[in-house]
């Protein structure tokens, strides 16, 4: 078993969490990646599939990559899961948005 094989066992046994705090507070576990972000919206890779958080002033609070929790403050209007069937063509999309 390779350092990459192990990483991803170790991604599927954690937790997927998110607490919401007054719509204005977020932490996540179980978190891979963030794969982008503004002060508009959150693309954000979890153990459970692609999580899109949009709000207004979002700002990234703080990122633990090894815990896989990050908190993440502002107005939060949607939080919206894709489907594994759609990752792929949410994440072109996305980085398509982002360039």
């Amino acid at each position: 078993m390779n350092l990459y094989e192990k990483n991803e066992l170790t991604y599927e046994k954690k937790e997927h969490k998110v607490t919401v705090v007054n719509r204005k507070e977020i932490e996540i576990h179980g978190v891979k990646e963030v794969d982008s972000f503004d002060h508009e919206e959150f693309l954000l890779e979890t153990n459970m599939g692609y999580l899109i958080i949009r709000g207004q002033q979002l700002q990234l609070k703080s990122l633990h990559v090894e815990d896989g929790i990050v908190q993440i403050n502002g107005k939060v209007y949607e939080m919206v899961y894709v489907d594994e069937e759609t990752q792929e063509k949410a994440k072109g999309l996305f980085s398509k948005l982002f360039k």
